[in-house]
């Protein structure tokens, strides 16, 4: 499709969100591995410029849940309607008749990802306060639409692939959770991120100004969430920052029975397997992100042994 088919097609989007709005840039933005993201820079009626980001589902996606724009945007008002900072939902659709799949359109998030923070302590201490602020929210009753952690985990099971990515150890975390699956759930359900990671965290001025990308939400065991937290900490900053992330959350959510935890870790553990390699890492960080990831693996499986 040429560029000028593509703008046309984004000037369309953006009629749909305001019939007498005008499109001014479209640029794609990097880092997205489950949709196509672009930022649209349009102009209202009376001059006003904003800044709103157009999300392309890809297949992925469409096959766990065929109409995830659509609960998207219903998640994300009801997260906003309980103060937390997500984008502002403005627009969704999935007929295909404007793109070739369904899209969502949000507010732009003032601020960016950071995958170096100049004080790891207080970045991770932030990303558990509004991991438990999200656990915390009161909004089970709505989530009627949002998939069931555990059996999400179950049918990733059942789905043992012929070749096992062994170099983040899979096998192992495979036979440890299939003998004991699914694990006893001691604590009330609640709404999950499902891809809680640094990469999912807008930051401005050192403070975090949101948390973006919910397509993967669900609700179930808090601790599914703690442990997809814990696992991608770890890569990035290491078992220290890890630990002050759960420290710190756990301080903020006492009354949560955490003996479930290395199931969890294990579940996260099982997610990048198959597909670390294709995330277009460099040599040496790749081989940072492994050796963490098989320390992680380890711990989990040593506490399971005790």
């Amino acid at each position: 499709m040429h560029t000028s088919d593509v703008t046309t097609k984004f000037e369309m989007v953006v009629r749909r969100i305001h019939p007498k709005a005008t499109l001014l840039k479209a640029s794609k933005l990097e880092g997205g591995v489950s949709a196509q993201v672009t930022a649209l820079e349009i102009e209202l009626p009376g001059g006003e410029q904003r800044k709103v980001v157009v999300r392309q589902y890809g297949e992925a996606n469409l096959l766990s849940d065929p109409s995830v724009a659509s609960h998207e945007f219903s998640l994300l008002k009801i997260l906003r309607s309980h103060d937390l900072p997500v984008p502002e939902p403005l627009y969704a659709d999935e007929s295909n008749e404007i793109l070739p799949s369904p899209y969502l359109v949000v507010s732009f998030i003032d601020g960016k990802a950071v995958d170096e923070p100049s004080n790891i302590t207080d970045f991770v201490k932030q990303m558990a306060d509004i991991l438990a602020r999200i656990h915390a929210a009161r909004v089970s009753e709505e989530l009627a639409f949002l998939p069931d952690q555990t059996k999400v985990f179950t049918n990733q099971l059942q789905k043992r692939p012929q070749k096992l990515d062994e170099t983040l150890s899979e096998s192992r975390i495979r036979d440890v959770l299939a003998s004991a699956w699914p694990p006893t759930q001691t604590n009330d359900s609640v709404l999950l991120h499902g891809d809680f990671w640094p990469g999912n965290s807008i930051w401005k001025h050192n403070k975090l100004a949101g948390i973006i990308d919910w397509e993967d939400a669900g609700y179930g065991d808090p601790l599914a969430d703690l442990g997809n937290g814990r696992l991608e900490i770890l890569m990035f900053f290491g078992p220290e920052a890890s630990e002050t992330f759960t420290n710190h959350y756990q301080s903020l959510m006492p009354a949560l029975d955490y003996g479930n935890l290395p199931y969890w870790d294990l579940c996260a553990a099982l997610r990048p397997a198959g597909k670390m390699a294709e995330w277009g890492l460099d040599g040496e960080t790749l081989q940072k992100f492994q050796n963490g990831h098989r320390h992680f693996v380890d711990q989990a499986i040593e506490k399971l042994a005790v």
